[in-house]
């Protein structure tokens, strides 16, 4: 098993350790390199890179511009499953419409979701604009606007 840090991108300060993961599985951290957006303890962090010396993978992050993406709310975490939203991506607003909460079985199917450019939800293409983890509500987020000329306005 490895071990996965966040670190603040801050050269000056060499870089400090914000949060630890001992133990973790290589296809979650996977997942999180795949993230754009980190929350925890009610602060969205915005990943600057990533780096891999295995054991130790360490994701490198700074405080993103804007604070107010979701609201925290009640875990829709359940039982042993991993949840991904799928939300539409809105200019100048920090509200973005659920479209869809897909249940995943393992964090390889997760990663697969994370990655692709494109998902298809109901015969509507969304392409990506940025993924997220938020620990605080305990899912994964992948941000999205309509594809083929749809509208970003809903």
């Amino acid at each position: 098993m490895a071990r996965l840090e966040y670190r603040q991108m801050d050269e000056n300060q060499t870089f400090p350790l914000l949060y630890y993961y001992e133990d973790i599985d290589l296809t979650e951290i996977a997942a999180r390199f795949a993230c754009d957006y980190f929350v925890k303890a009610g602060v969205t962090y915005e990943k600057t890179s990533c780096a891999s010396q295995p054991p130790l993978y360490t994701i490198y992050v700074q405080q993103a511009e804007q604070q107010d993406w979701l609201d925290s709310g009640p875990s829709i975490r359940s039982g042993k499953g991993l949840r991904l939203e799928l939300r539409q991506f809105l200019d100048n607003t920090a509200y973005f419409p659920e479209i869809h909460v897909f249940e995943i079985s393992n964090n390889r199917e997760l990663l697969l979701l994370l990655q692709s450019d494109y998902l298809y939800w109901l015969g509507q293409e969304w392409q990506k604009t940025s993924a997220e983890i938020d620990e605080d509500r305990q899912v994964y987020v992948y941000y999205a606007i309509p594809a083929n000329g749809g509208s970003q306005d809903g």
